[in-house]
């Protein structure tokens, strides 16, 4: 022990670790979401909370870490094996701190689940870097090189981490098992790094704080692995299940009820009879009156694919649709539990990329991406708008499908719906899915030509169907929605407070539990 400590262990194996823990940093942050969405919703709150919870929870690691490293020359490997271990029982924790937290609502709830879940793990993970540069550091002429050495090298590591992560493991692992595997692959390291404090103190004593943690991971891996196994139930019955790169993705039957779902997380967007198939969804029956207002229609585009039902309404008029879709996973569950066959295109991507790629003309385009849950404002703006009005043909129309509450008439939500498309097309309609309800969807169909809903070439069928539900929405109290700046999400709080907590109600709350 007389060499300077920077001599035997300024070496490759203390980058590697430095390495190795950066890139479990950013595996937490981001897969944590993944963990949260299916309860709470993949929403602007969650990945706030998630982003606060890590930069909380690394700041308190730098600062304990530092204080540690001052005060001791070993420990280095039962911070990594804390590390792991802390890692590894996230997912066995998942189901008793969300249902805990759950009274809290859904910003707090996030916030205090998120910090429960993973700021213990991300502290470990935090305290690494002080710790290694004490250990690469022989002078104080030399506190500069080492410690950006190797904060550059934990950086690079998250990068790789990062990029790892979101392009090869996510989309063939589930979160689940790769916090698993985490955990263990932590473990590991730390029986590495112990292994190195043992030969340089000459004490097989540091090796124990370490090899006990491994110990008591390895008692609790099988409960672990067996944790968060979906139960069955009467009420229901889940006919598929995947996790995707945008939620999880589930076909759920209610047999007493006969009713079959297709849900993202806890948003429901699709539900079908089970003994017939038709669509139980109200709103999605206003595309069977769109014909008779706008005729001659031909092609359709529908941005939202669901079950499409919509699709298949519009196949009886003739009308060949090409359908978008964000996520294969929904597209598969359409068409091997739904019975939906395209008539067109079908497009997997994001909406606002896909559509710079296509040409049109469309007689008809159909938004139908604000369900309950989040909301994605990017498909909401007047520049989104504007691209889908370059789509359409002279005589086209948008129909655009939005959930909130009415509050009669005076929901600012709605209203920044209808003044964000005035600045976009010259008319518009909007009409409630269910009339006598306060939450609702509602219909908004914006033309570049006035629709005169006593028309009477309108069958009277359609016409009363049409006129019992439209709608008056005085713009004046919304605002425009654009790419710079939209209010969406806050204004739309309670609605997606509301919605997630009637559909975990409806299904059970350890339903949205993984």
């Amino acid at each position: 022990m007389n060499q300077p400590s920077s001599h035997i262990l300024g070496k490759a194996w203390l980058y590697c670790t430095v390495f190795l823990t950066g890139a479990a940093v950013m595996v937490i942050e981001l897969l944590g979401t993944r963990l949260i969405a299916p309860f709470y919703g993949a929403s602007l709150y969650v990945w706030t909370s998630l982003i606060a919870v890590t930069l909380i929870a690394l700041a308190l690691g730098y600062y304990v870490g530092g204080i540690w490293a001052d005060r001791s020359r070993s420990g280095l490997s039962f911070i990594i094996a804390a590390a792991g271990l802390l890692t590894l029982i996230i997912p066995w924790l998942t189901e008793p701190v969300l249902l805990a937290t759950d009274p809290f609502g859904l910003r707090l709830g996030s916030f205090i689940s998120t910090l429960i879940l993973f700021s213990p793990s991300l502290i470990m993970l935090g305290m690494v870097g002080p710790f290694a540069v004490k250990l690469s550091t022989s002078a104080l002429a030399n506190v500069g090189a080492s410690t950006g050495s190797i904060y550059a090298v934990s950086t690079v590591g998250s990068v790789i981490g990062t990029l790892f992560l979101g392009f090869y493991l996510f989309p063939l692992v589930g979160s689940r098992e790769i916090f698993i595997g985490l955990g263990i692959a932590l473990l590991a390291l730390a029986v590495i790094v112990a292994i190195i404090e043992r030969n340089y103190l000459k004490s097989m004593m540091v090796m124990a704080p370490a090899a006990l943690l491994v110990i008591v991971s390895a008692g609790l891996y099988p409960q672990i692995a067996n944790s968060g196994k979906a139960e069955s139930s009467d009420a229901f019955q889940t006919r598929f299940e995947r996790e995707s790169l945008y939620g999880w993705v589930r076909v759920i039957d209610k047999p007493k009820e006969n009713i079959r779902l297709l849900t993202v997380d806890a948003s429901t967007i699709g539900a079908a009879s089970i003994s017939h198939g038709e669509n139980l969804l109200t709103y999605q029956k206003i595309v069977t009156r769109i014909p008779a207002l706008v005729p001659n229609l031909n092609n359709a585009l529908l941005i939202g694919q669901g079950a499409g039902h919509m699709a298949m309404a519009l196949k009886d008029y003739g009308i060949v649709t090409d359908t978008l879709e964000i996520d294969p996973a929904v597209a598969e569950a359409a068409s091997n539990h739904f019975g939906f066959t395209p008539t067109g295109r079908t497009i997997i991507g994001d909406a606002r990329y896909e559509v710079r790629q296509l040409k049109g003309p469309y007689d008809l385009i159909i938004l139908d991406v604000f369900t309950g849950g989040s909301e994605p404002t990017h498909l909401l703006t007047v520049e989104f708008l504007t691209q889908l009005r370059q789509l359409l043909a002279d005589q086209g129309i948008l129909a655009l499908n939005f959930v909130s509450f009415l509050e009669n008439g005076q929901n600012a939500a709605l209203a920044s719906v209808a003044k964000t498309l005035a600045q976009v097309f010259p008319h518009q309609q909007v009409f409630i899915s269910d009339p006598g309800k306060d939450f609702n969807d509602f219909i908004f169909l914006a033309t570049n030509h006035a629709i005169n809903l006593d028309d009477a070439a309108l069958p009277s069928t359609h016409r009363d169907w049409l006129k019992q539900r439209h709608l008056n929405i005085d713009p004046s109290r919304g605002v425009v929605l654009t790419d710079n700046l939209s209010q969406l999400e806050r204004l739309q709080i309670r609605k997606s407070e509301h919605y997630r907590r009637m559909i975990v109600d409806s299904l059970g709350t350890r339903h949205f539990v993984r």
